[in-house]
Order: structure tokens, then sequence, then C-alpha cells
């Protein structure tokens, strides 16, 4: 195992103070540490490409090192900047990156995970980006030597870290929101079963979300539409609705969350532009990445009103309170053009949930 304040201490010891990046579950503990940072110093991102961006941005002012913080998932959205800026060959811009591997060989995970984590060292090999795999203090000695290496020769390296590897001294405690205007996910979720047509179509985001939806479903039997898990691809939850829909003569539904969504803003535009185009998006807004730890996406400042409607969708609708929830759901699924529903759910942390372990098997019935 490996402290995060050990390798904080490393980081601050080499001049490092500037943080960014998406958050992580295995990396939790490295980003509720440093959540307490002031804006110029940690600044979460909507997507790990951003968050390369914002760290090529940083060196660019100061000349120092920049820290990024990741998931080997979403090494694929920060491959644009790392390759066509920030590699030696084009401007050699120094960056450290810090990647939590799912899905290591040397461990059991999901399907998802395990596909990627598979390849990750291979990818890295591919962007000639020297790395480590961190699992004790011998290793922080090895990572340190290459920061040294990035500073001495402007290189991108990275530190690769294993599932439950990155412990905290002291950890932080995250409650859950007590918003007044805000329901239970799953008061929604049940209304929302309860209400669609039989040959609807959910498409439902990564995280919490699906898997919540996937319980209730087999615990209360609710067989009105079928289920897309979109069990990794986080952000591309809507563009897999708008595919459909193009396609498709049913109700297509896209149950997304704002972690999820701000991370592929854009696809609002795909989804809203085209009047002959009906998406039902649906928003479950918890300002959180909860699945990962809690940590806030800001996503509650967002006045998705005004957002939706200037990038095409012919209405919005709000809940905030549990007697909101039947009729403002009935008016949003029995509108005939796309339209946007932002339903303002509590944070749970605590919650305990299943996965989607046949992955075949769910595609097939959500074809059939």
């Amino acid at each position: 195992m490996v402290y995060v304040e050990n390798l904080l201490s490393i980081l601050k010891k080499k001049k490092i103070n500037f943080f960014s990046g998406v958050p992580d579950s295995v990396l939790k503990n490295l980003s509720l540490k440093i959540d307490k940072l002031d804006y110029k110093r940690h600044k979460i991102a909507v997507n790990e490409g951003s968050a390369v961006a914002m760290g090529i941005g940083h060196y660019l002012a100061t000349g120092n090192l920049p820290c990024i913080y990741l998931q080997n998932s979403g090494l694929g959205n920060a491959i644009n900047p790392l390759v066509s800026i920030a590699h030696h060959k084009v401007y050699s811009i120094p960056l450290i990156l810090l990647i939590g591997w799912r899905g290591s060989p040397a461990l059991k995970d999901e399907p998802q995970h395990m596909v990627k984590g598979k390849i990750t060292r291979d990818i890295l090999n591919l962007l000639n980006i020297k790395y480590c795999i961190i699992r004790n203090h011998k290793d922080l000695k090895k990572f340190e030597t290459l920061i040294k290496f990035a500073k001495s020769k402007k290189r991108i390296i990275a530190g690769l870290f294993e599932n439950k590897v990155l412990l905290a001294k002291e950890r932080k405690k995250i409650k859950n929101t007590k918003n007044e205007k805000s329901v239970d996910r799953s008061k929604f979720i049940i209304q929302l079963l309860k209400s669609i047509k039989k040959s609807s179509k959910i498409i439902s985001t990564t995280g919490h979300t699906s898997r919540e939806l996937m319980k209730i479903r087999n615990d209360l039997n609710l067989r009105n539409g079928k289920d897309f898990y979109m069990v990794g691809g986080m952000g591309h939850s809507l563009s897999v609705a708008v595919g459909m829909k193009l396609h498709s003569n049913k109700q297509i539904i896209c149950l997304d969350g704002d972690g999820s969504l701000l991370m592929h803003l854009g696809s609002m535009f795909s989804a809203g532009v085209d009047k002959k185009l009906i998406t039902k998006h649906i928003l479950l807004n918890n300002n959180s990445h909860e699945s990962v730890g809690g940590q806030l996406t800001g996503a509650q400042k967002i006045n998705f009103k005004n957002l939706s409607k200037s990038l095409g969708y012919s209405a919005y609708y709000k809940i905030a309170k549990e007697q909101e929830i039947k009729t403002n759901l009935k008016k949003f699924l029995n509108n005939r053009y796309s339209s946007f529903l932002e339903v303002f759910v509590k944070k749970n942390l605590k919650i305990k949930l299943p996965r989607p372990k046949n992955l075949f098997k769910h595609k097939k019935e959500f074809i059939s």
C-alpha cells in the first residue's frame, strides 16, 4: 500500500503545486485530499483531455510541472492533447500523470475495466510515456526518479496505481446531501418505469444510475421498456440515444448524470438541434461524482433551462420535490418533441448496488 500523504510530500518537494483531473475511485483518496486546495491549485476537469490541456496551460504560464489524475479508462479522452501538443516531438511539455489502473491483469475486475486494463501499458508505450507501477514505498522512490527525468528532459511521465493501493492516513468524510429541494433517485426511477411505454428504450449512464435502475427492475419486477446500461464510456449515453433515435420510431429515453453530461456537453447540441429528432433527455443532478467518492461537479450552478432551449430542445421540465415527480414526469413524457427533464436528486454515498454481469445477455434482450 501507499499513503497519499507520502505521494503528496514527494510532489511538494518537487515544487509541483497544480492538479487537474477527473475523479476516479482508485485515486479517490488523492482527489479528496487535494480538494481543499484553492482554485488556482486544483481544478476538477469535465474530461481527461481538458485536464491535460489545463496542465499544458499551467506549464506555459509558470514553467512548472502540472499533475494530472485520471482513471485509465479516460486515457482515450486524453490522447489528443498528449500526442498533438505535449509530446516531446511537438512542444515537449512535461506532465505528470497519476493513473488509476482499473482492470490490472494482476486483479479481477469488471469486464469493461479488464479490457482497458490489459492494454493500458501498451497505450503508454505507444505514446512514448515512461511509467512505473506504484505499489509500495520503494516504488515511490522510482517515481521520484521519473519526475526528475520529466523535468530535465521535458517529457510526460506516469504512475500507475492499482485498486486499493493508494490509502489515506486520515480519511475525509463526505456527507450525503440534505438539500430539501431534491428527491430520492430510487423514487424517481420507480415512477419512470411505471410511466413509460412497454416498447420504450432507456439508455442509462455509467455509475450508480444504471446499477440502481437494474436493481429496481429486478426487485419490483417492473417490465415497461428495456434498458441499455452504459457500464463504461462515461459521457456518451446521450449520443448513443441520439444514434438509436435516428433509426427507431420507439420512445428513446436517455437517463443521464451530471458528471457524465458535463464530460461531453456538446452531445446536447446533437440531441436538440434537429427538430425531427425526438429525444427524451433526463438529467439526474446530484452535483457530484457519486460513485467515485462524491466530489462536486458544480452542475447545480448551471441554468439547464436556458442551456437546453438554446441548444434546440423544445421544452424544459424540473423536479425538485417528491410531489412533483408524477405530474412533471407525465408532462415531460407526453411532450411530442425533444425535451429536457432535470431531476434534483440526493447524493447517497452509502448505497450498495449490484453490477450488470452478463453484458452479452443484456444487449441481446435490449435489441430483441
